[in-house]
């Protein structure tokens, strides 16, 4: 990334000069590693701020394109809050928004999708992996009964991008939104998945430019979109190997912590994520415990509301109570992560579990 923020300043809709052909160049290789990674066409990859941007401009520029009359969008209670806030502002304009339910492992019943899906359904919006506890939804059945149904598919990919197979074209979605710092590029970069053939079922959201072909005008971020496509390129070498080794880490941290401590690995009967995990520590106030845990990076719920102490939706969805889900922490192993620090910590952790069980006495 460093030459775009220096010698290689070009903008790169600048097209009369060396500088702005430099930075043309760069955008279109990252877009073709971004693509790369996701089997996705180059042409079918937008680039915005983050995954939070992209699902707006799904959720709201389909709506906005909306010349059917359809006034009907599925979603699941366990969805992150860039859908549900983005559902609710929706629902003050008219549309009608059925939240899927989940059972205990965090799964949605395709029974039940296909009962809501109706000739009245726009757009169905399902994540690709739970950004709290990793478990996965079953793509491509999702996406039959959507097209059965003439809906858009829509898949919230952030977590799955980098970490496990996905295809963006064997998995039958028709939209999908992605983060560049979900696998190592920069915060504040993402894109949105338009497969070929959909552009004009979504209505942009900003206007001016003409970038991203007038369907996310503005300034292009170079520097950030050089680094998601490096970071992409790299996790397309990597990823395979990488969630083989996190897995087996994973697994012996909850091992470990099962045995000593006793402890729920939400939604550990489901397809998860190889390298994140979900623990309820039962009787344990989890800000007591993180508090204890200073040399660990750790959190009770997502990061865009690990700001206030509130119980998480996602794991109260899958049954939990309040007290539990306060009771519980989301743990996520990394490319830079050794197996020293993962016995380092559930060593921790299981230290201070117990020291707060004695004081609770």
């Amino acid at each position: 990334m460093l030459p775009y923020f220096q010698g290689k300043f070009g903008n790169a809709s600048s097209v009369n000069h060396a500088f702005g052909w430099d930075a043309e160049e760069a955008v279109d290789l990252a877009r073709a590693q971004v693509a790369a990674l996701m089997g996705a066409s180059p042409k079918e990859i937008y680039f915005t701020s983050g995954a939070t941007e992209a699902l707006n401009l799904a959720l709201i520029g389909a709506c906005e394109a909306n010349i059917s009359g359809k006034k009907h969008l599925i979603t699941a209670a366990t969805e992150h809050k860039a859908v549900h806030d983005t559902c609710a502002y929706l629902e003050k304009r008219g549309y009608r928004v059925t939240y899927l339910p989940v059972d205990a492992s965090g799964q949605i019943s395709l029974s039940q999708l296909a009962d809501a899906l109706s000739a009245d359904t726009l757009l169905v919006s399902l994540m690709a992996a739970n950004n709290e506890t990793g478990v996965l939804h079953p793509l491509s059945e999702i996406a039959n009964l959507t097209r059965q149904a003439g809906a858009l598919f829509l898949t919230d990919a952030t977590q799955a991008l980098g970490k496990i197979p996905f295809h963006v074209h064997e998995s039958g979605v028709d939209l999908a939104a992605f983060s560049a710092h979900k696998l190592y590029g920069p915060k504040g970069v993402g894109a949105l998945f338009v497969r070929k053939g959909q552009k004009n079922s979504l209505f942009p959201r900003s206007f001016g430019g003409g970038q991203e072909k007038g369907l996310r005008p503005g300034t292009l971020n170079v520097p950030g979109i050089v680094g998601f496509g490096k970071a992409c390129a790299i996790a397309q070498v990597e990823r395979e190997a990488e969630s083989q080794l996190l897995s087996q880490w994973r697994n012996y941290l909850e091992s470990e912590l099962a045995q000593h401590v006793g402890v729920q690995i939400n939604g550990a009967s489901a397809p998860r994520l190889p390298h994140m995990t979900n623990l309820t520590f039962e009787g344990i106030d989890g800000t007591n415990l993180l508090r204890m845990l200073p040399n660990l990076a750790l959190s009770q719920g997502a990061a865009c509301t690990s700001a206030t102490i509130s119980p998480s939706h996602v794991l109260t969805a899958m049954g939990h109570s309040d007290t539990a889900a306060l009771s519980s922490l989301r743990i996520g192993l990394g490319r830079m992560t050794t197996f020293e620090e993962v016995q380092l910590a559930a060593a921790t952790i299981r230290q201070a579990v117990q020291q707060l069980r004695i004081n609770a006495q």
